[in-house]
C-alpha cells in the first residue's frame, strides 16, 4: 500500500551524498520516502529565460539529499501560460516534448500572476509546492534549503529572505519596500517583507488556497489565513539580464490595492479613525478661531474657513466611501461568481488551431 504524503514526510530516510539509484526496487522505494516536490512557475515573458530554467531544475528531478539530510525529487514542473507578448507558449510545448516532469497549464487570457500561480498551485500533486519566476532570479538549488527550513522550523510555509539587493532600479525597490513595510505596520501586523514570490507551501495547504480563493483576493494573505507561522529561507537573488520587467506602474499599483482590499478588516478600522482625526481637527480650528477672536481684530474671513471645513470635511468623508465601495466591489465580484481564473487546452489543438476550410468542397 502506498504511502501518503504526509506519511512520506514524516519517514526519515538519510542517505549520503546525491543519489542516482541504479536499480528500479531501489529508485521506486526511493521516491516512495522522498519529498516530492512540484514546481509552479507563471509564465508571461518567458521565452528567453525558461530553457536554461529548466535545464538547472532538471537535475533535482532525480532523489536529492539536502545540507540536513532530508531526501526530496522534483516530481513535476507547472508552466502555466499567462498570455504574454512573446513566443512563451511555443517554447511551453518545446519543453513539454522535451522532459517528461513538464506539465503546460493553458488559461483561457491573461489574469495576471497570483491568479496564474494559483491555477498551477490547484493542479500540482506534490508533497510541497515551490512558485518561483521565470526570469532565472530564483536559484532552483536553493529549493534544498527551503526544505530543511521548513523540517527545522515545523513550517508549512517558507519564504525567501534575499540577502542581496533585488535586481531592479532603485525606485522600484524603494517603493516596494515602502509597500511592504505599510501593509504590515498597518493592514497585517505581519514581519516586514516577508512575502515574495520565490516561496515554499504544504502541498495540501497550497491546493486547498487555491481552491476557495476568490477574485482579488492576494496570495499571500489568503495563505497566511491557514498556514500559520511562516519562515525565511536566506537566498542570493540573481541578475534578470535583458528581460523587461512585466510589471508596469500601473500594475505594481493595482497589486498592492489588492494587498489592501484582501487584508481584512483593518483599512475600515482606519477610516473610522480618519473620521475621528478630523472632527479633533476641527474642533482643533474651532478652538483657534474663537481665540483669536477674542485675542485680535483680525478675524479670517468666514467665507474662508467655512470652505476650508468643508473641502476637509467632504475629502474625508468620500475617501471614506472610496474605500467601502471597493470592499462592496470585491464581495459583489465573490457573490456572483467571478472566477479567478480557467484552465483549458492548449488553443494550438483545439478549434482555433486548425485549419480553416476552404469553401463547401473542401475535404
Amino acid at each position: 500500500m502506498r504511502p501518503s504524503p504526509a506519511q512520506g514526510m514524516v519517514s526519515g530516510f538519510v542517505p549520503s551524498g546525491w543519489t542516482r539509484l541504479s536499480t528500479v526496487s531501489e529508485m521506486r522505494a526511493q521516491e516512495r520516502r522522498a519529498h516530492r516536490i512540484s514546481i509552479v512557475i507563471p509564465v508571461f515573458q518567458g521565452e528567453r529565460t525558461l530553457k536554461a530554467l529548466l535545464q538547472e531544475i532538471e537535475v533535482l528531478t532525480v532523489p536529492t539529499q539536502t545540507a540536513d539530510g532530508h531526501e526530496f525529487q522534483v516530481s513535476e514542473v507547472l508552466l502555466v501560460n499567462d498570455h504574454g507578448p512573446d513566443r512563451s507558449d511555443e517554447v511551453i510545448r518545446e519543453l513539454a516534448a522535451a522532459y517528461d516532469f513538464i506539465r503546460p497549464v493553458w488559461l483561457s487570457r491573461n489574469f495576471g500572476q497570483h491568479p496564474a500561480t494559483l491555477a498551477g498551485m490547484a493542479s500540482s500533486s506534490g508533497d510541497w509546492i515551490v512558485t518561483m519566476d521565470e526570469d532565472g532570479q530564483h536559484d532552483p538549488a536553493d529549493i534544498g534549503d527551503f526544505l530543511d527550513v521548513a523540517l527545522r522550523a515545523g513550517s508549512q510555509l517558507v519564504y525567501a529572505d534575499p540577502v542581496n539587493r533585488p535586481p531592479h532600479n532603485g525606485l522600484r525597490n524603494g517603493s516596494s519596500r515602502l509597500a511592504k513595510w505599510v501593509f504590515a505596520t498597518f493592514l497585517t501586523g505581519t514581519a516586514e517583507g516577508v512575502f515574495q514570490s520565490y516561496r515554499m507551501i504544504l502541498g495540501e495547504i497550497g491546493r486547498s488556497v487555491a481552491a476557495y480563493a476568490g477574485p482579488g483576493v492576494y496570495l499571500d494573505v489568503a495563505m497566511g489565513w491557514v498556514a500559520g507561522p511562516t519562515a525565511q529561507c536566506p537566498v542570493r537573488l540573481r541578475d534578470e539580464g535583458e528581460r523587461r520587467s512585466g510589471y508596469s506602474t500601473r500594475a505594481l499599483l493595482s497589486h498592492f490595492w489588492h494587498m489592501v482590499l484582501s487584508s481584512g478588516t483593518r483599512a475600515l478600522r482606519m477610516v473610522s479613525a480618519l473620521g475621528a482625526l478630523f472632527a479633533l481637527g476641527g474642533i482643533a480650528y474651532a478652538i483657534y478661531l474663537l481665540v483669536v477672536r477674542v485675542t485680535s481684530d483680525s478675524i479670517p474671513q468666514g467665507w474662508t474657513s467655512t470652505m476650508v471645513v468643508v473641502l476637509l470635511s467632504t475629502g474625508a468623508i468620500l475617501f471614506s466611501l472610496g474605500v467601502i465601495a471597493e470592499y462592496v466591489g470585491v464581495a459583489v465580484n465573490m457573490a456572483m461568481g467571478k472566477p479567478l481564473y480557467l484552465i483549458v487546452g492548449d488553443p494550438k489543438d483545439g478549434p482555433m488551431g486548425r485549419p480553416g476550410h476552404e469553401g463547401p468542397g473542401a475535404p
